[in-house]
């Protein structure tokens, strides 16, 4: 499964592009996440060099590691996209929405132009047409 996977081996994804990197994680972002204005501007994602299933599997010094590069990842947004707020968050598990089995920390950039600023994570969640 490694070899095959696009966060354990970047290259297999070519619009996907290693931003910053530390000992043990990297911060990737896709490349229309760059373009001013795009749906998912200055989105990235912090991913452990080695392959981990889910945030659940990481190492402590993979967690430190991590926290380390959302703050570098924090600021490198900060002066390239100008963000209001931030969204952060794991999937883990398929019923979470993990479509790709390598622990990723999304970091979601938000803007006062979107359509549902002021709505958090939580808004998607917590509405009554989320249940069956």
């Amino acid at each position: 499964m490694e070899n095959e996977c696009v966060f354990c081996k970047v290259e297999i994804d070519p619009s996907q592009s290693i931003i910053l990197s530390n000992e043990y994680s990297l911060f990737l972002q896709l490349n229309d996440a760059t373009e001013k204005g795009a749906p998912l501007e200055g989105a990235g994602i912090i991913v452990p060099k080695a392959h981990r299933k889910t945030v659940f599997d990481l190492t402590e010094d993979e967690w430190k590691s991590t926290y380390e590069l959302l703050k570098e990842a924090k600021n490198w947004i900060d002066v390239h996209h100008q963000p209001n707020g931030y969204n952060i968050g794991w999937n883990a598990g398929e019923t979470a929405g993990q479509h790709i089995f390598h622990a990723h920390m999304h970091i979601l950039p938000r803007y006062n132009d979107e359509k549902y600023v002021g709505k958090g994570i939580r808004a998607l969640f917590k509405q009554s047409d989320n249940r069956t």
